[in-house]
């Protein structure tokens, strides 16, 4: 009797570490928040002369055609996005001027310009000044964005050249599309706060809470 009940035992042992396997992943799931940001009216297409350049009306910044950048706050699992990116210097601006990135980045700044740039900024976030190069001059200048908060980007050679760099706490993060739809992806399940940039004054933001199990859809 003890011989043949033991492969039985075994079995739902199995059965039980199996189940347990699938209540787990479950339980930790992801899921996908999407939705929508109210953006500002867009200028007319005459007074468009780049897209997504930023502009400075009384003060503020934002983008033409306007855009928002949406991101999700909370604690995380160690997770990491790309730790490199590059805002270049081309036709004497700044590409892209909305640029989001995770804390501990490396931002490379290339001049594609036949002409000398400078990129510096006075953002408390991160002050640096990189000094005027041509594209031969020396290598690529970087830095590393180690603060979060938001870095205004400008040339001391050229007046008009701005960008601004997003350093966010969190590596889930997206752009909108120019009518505001967004998609954050593999969320983990916990509690967060969904926040949107939609310019240098104005941020919303929305308590959310990912189960795992459900698509999450929000429309600011």
């Amino acid at each position: 009797m003890h011989i043949t009940s033991l492969p039985l035992r075994a079995f739902l042992f199995i059965q039980l570490v199996i189940f347990g396997f699938v209540v787990e992943q479950f339980a930790s799931g992801q899921s996908t928040v999407s939705g929508t940001v109210p953006l500002p009216e867009a200028p007319p297409a005459s007074v468009m002369a780049k897209r997504y350049e930023i502009v400075s009306k009384g003060g503020v910044l934002a983008t033409t055609p306007p855009l928002a950048v949406v991101w999700i706050e909370g604690v995380f699992p160690n997770k990491v996005t790309d730790t490199y990116a590059e805002v270049t210097q081309k036709d004497f601006m700044f590409h892209p001027t909305v640029l989001p990135i995770q804390v501990g980045t490396t931002v490379a700044f290339p001049n594609h310009d036949k002409e000398y740039h400078n990129v510096f900024s006075y953002s408390r976030a991160k002050r640096f000044d990189l000094g005027r190069y041509m594209p031969e001059e020396k290598p690529v200048p970087t830095q590393v964005f180690d603060q979060p908060g938001s870095i205004v980007l400008r040339c001391d050679v050229h007046e008009h050249m701005r960008a601004i760099i997003l350093v966010l706490d969190s590596p889930y993060f997206v752009k909108t599309d120019s009518t505001g739809n967004f998609s954050i992806e593999d969320v983990p399940t916990g509690e967060y706060t969904l926040k949107a940039w939609i310019d240098s004054k104005t941020t919303l933001e929305t308590p959310i809470r990912v189960d795992g199990f459900n698509n999450i859809e929000i429309n600011f």
